[in-house]
């Protein structure tokens, strides 16, 4: 395995391969992602151990979607068991997946205990049930615009950890230490793309959300964007989850 340094308009053809394929099977790539965030959100409801359950099998979910990506990029159809590849492996791989998952839920975790510690109560006023003054609302707003650059701050290094660590696990057979560190290292190797590439993303989401608004402005009012923006919102997100696949094969290479 090597670390292959791509030119920053490589995130654009990120961006193109991940919508390019998902049109090739988008029922099978929609269905897989749906279904994950159809258990993610079943799971998470169970007091006290289902976010930490969420959070700690989020590498191995990624790795699922990944790998479906790859069937469709093959020419194959990405079966719903697909989305437990990481799971299917023999028990020394699955055991490394859940050591993966357990670092991330951990670092997830310790974002939000320095946030809620350094932002405060981002609801402030707003949960007193008092009468709401407009200079407490304002500052209720600002106290949570910190903190969610705060969370942004925290989260883009762990992000860059993670992002390439489920695939090096299942496919290189890294360690989850090593893993993270490779991941770390072709994040940073590829900041221009990676930076294009998530710039691109945010391009097309307000290119999307304005084409939204332009049709609800046509079809008549707040009932449509309900109707509509669930559903686009999952589709958005499905094909963005589909791009990720290619980031990881355009920055690693076969030694």
């Amino acid at each position: 395995m090597q670390l292959q340094i791509v030119p920053a308009r490589t995130g654009w053809h990120w961006i193109g391969q991940g919508v390019k394929t998902f049109f090739r099977q988008p029922l099978g790539l929609a269905g897989l992602f749906f279904l994950f965030m159809m258990l993610a959100s079943l799971v998470s409801v169970l007091p006290v151990i289902g976010l930490p359950i969420v959070l700690t099998l989020m590498p191995s979910c990624t790795l699922g979607l990944m790998a479906a990506t790859r069937e469709v990029d093959a020419g194959r159809f990405p079966m719903p068991v697909t989305l437990f590849t990481a799971l299917r492996g023999p028990r020394e791989q699955v055991r490394r997946m859940l050591l993966l998952g357990g670092a991330y839920a951990v670092a997830v975790a310790a974002i939000l205990l320095v946030v809620s510690l350094l932002g405060g109560d981002i609801a402030g006023p707003l949960a007193t049930g008092d009468d709401i003054q407009p200079e407490d609302l304002q500052a209720a707003l600002m106290q949570r615009g910190s903190a969610l650059l705060l969370t942004l701050l925290l989260y883009t290094p762990v992000s860059m950890a993670f992002w390439h660590a489920p695939a090096l696990v299942h496919w290189n057979g890294v360690s989850p230490p090593k893993a993270v560190f490779f991941s770390l290292t072709a994040c940073w190797a590829n900041r221009w793309a990676m930076l294009v590439y998530v710039g691109g993303w945010a391009l097309v989401l307000a290119v999307v959300g304005n084409l939204l608004i332009g049709v609800v402005a046509m079809l008549g009012g707040a009932q449509v964007l309900q109707v509509l923006l669930l559903p686009l919102s999952l589709l958005m997100a499905a094909i963005f989850h589909t791009s990720i696949y290619f980031t990881y094969r355009d920055s690693f290479s076969a030694d």
